[in-house]
């Protein structure tokens, strides 16, 4: 009989004895392969745990972290646990933190050209056209080199388009433009020029620090983002007064940072799960809030009994005409500020003029159904 046809056969069983050893090292091996693989990331907001904005921070680790099939875990912080919320930016890019979540307005003291993701009306477009700008006409690689001229140390990821923002929460209805001067009222980023041209006095404060500084009268106004955060934060409590649109920030989205020797370092299918785990919150986020923001507007009306008013125009048209002299006078002061200026502009001219006649008026089917 040949040694390929014996059964016990020295070679056939070496063969087998190493077939067996194989594969009971690959089973008792695995697990403690993965958990050696695990990368932890530590991740900071800049929004208090009770937002729903760090709640979307949350949204985004689960999302990676599930992706990464245990590889890789990002460990959300809350703000403040590491460092205050405007002080993100710098310690990410110093590698005190791997990645955190915020805003782009919150770094306007760095760059006034930064505030133009969000702050302003951007030429008509919304949130989700103004990520289509920067993903499609040119606007990421302008983040890149505004960050890279700044020597900061991090990778940006844009997302998330936020519904346009309340013009904020008052002691009384606004009526005019006029109502604003003298308030002591709290904005962010380039904001804070559209303000102050109209006469108010503005502080720039993180969100977990409004709601105390109103309740001690240390401001008179201040707006945050949606009926849900507001809600949470406490807003109702210190004023049952809240004016809807504005054009102060009727574009914003949130920005995702990581320090960029840390997310260099990662395999490259890590790399690729955490930024297009962005694409993936960014369209669950604008979801969830769809769903939420109306529900806690409902609540906002019947629970807290607070009264909505709607903006006057003539109030819009004075926001314009102050955005038109601040833009207009940075640009002639910064040149990047221009650079991306220009660059809105052009995609804007095209995108919103498209949008614009392409899209039916809803509000003529909504009270077809549901105006008494």
């Amino acid at each position: 009989m040949s040694e390929t046809s014996n059964n016990n056969s020295p070679r056939r069983k070496f063969l087998k004895n190493a077939a067996i050893g194989t594969a009971g090292a690959a089973a008792m091996g695995f697990p403690m392969i993965s958990n050696a693989q695990t990368i932890t990331l530590r991740f900071q907001s800049t929004w208090p745990t009770k937002d729903i904005f760090h709640e979307y921070a949350n949204d985004y680790a689960a999302k990676v972290n599930s992706m990464s099939g245990g590889r890789l875990k990002i460990e959300v912080l809350p703000a403040g646990s590491v460092v205050k919320a405007f002080d993100l930016l710098d310690a990410v890019s110093s590698g005190t933190l791997d990645g955190g979540h915020g805003v782009l307005a919150y770094w306007y003291g760095k760059s006034a050209a930064l505030a133009l993701w969000g702050s302003g009306p951007a030429f008509g477009m919304d949130a989700n056209t103004l990520l289509s700008w920067n993903q499609y006409g040119g606007g990421q690689q302008l983040l890149n080199e505004i960050y890279s001229n700044l020597k900061l140390d991090v990778v940006s990821f844009p997302y998330g388009p936020m519904p346009t923002q309340p013009l904020g929460w008052f002691k009384k209805p606004i009526a005019k433009a006029d109502d604003m001067k003298g308030l002591k009222y709290r904005t962010v980023g380039l904001s804070i020029e559209i303000f102050t041209d109209m006469g108010a006095s503005v502080q720039a404060l993180p969100g977990g620090d409004i709601i105390p500084a109103m309740d001690r009268g240390l401001l008179d106004a201040a707006e945050f983002n949606n009926a849900s955060s507001d809600r949470l934060l406490g807003f109702p409590d210190v004023s049952k007064i809240n004016m809807l649109q504005s054009f102060h920030q009727s574009s914003e989205q949130f920005e995702i940072i990581f320090n960029k020797k840390r997310y260099d370092s990662l395999p490259a299918d890590l790399q690729a799960i955490l930024a297009i785990g962005t694409q993936a919150a960014s369209a669950d986020m604008s979801w969830k809030a769809i769903d939420r923001y109306s529900k806690d507007f409902v609540e906002l009306q019947t629970k807290d009994k607070v009264k909505f008013y709607a903006t006057p125009k003539s109030i819009l048209v004075a926001q314009l005409n102050a955005w038109d002299k601040i833009i207009a006078k940075k640009a002639s002061e910064n040149p990047m500020f221009k650079k991306v200026l220009d660059s809105q502009k052009v995609f804007a001219q095209r995108a919103v003029r498209w949008q614009l006649l392409t899209d039916v008026d809803f509000k003529i089917a909504y009270d077809h159904y549901f105006k008494t």
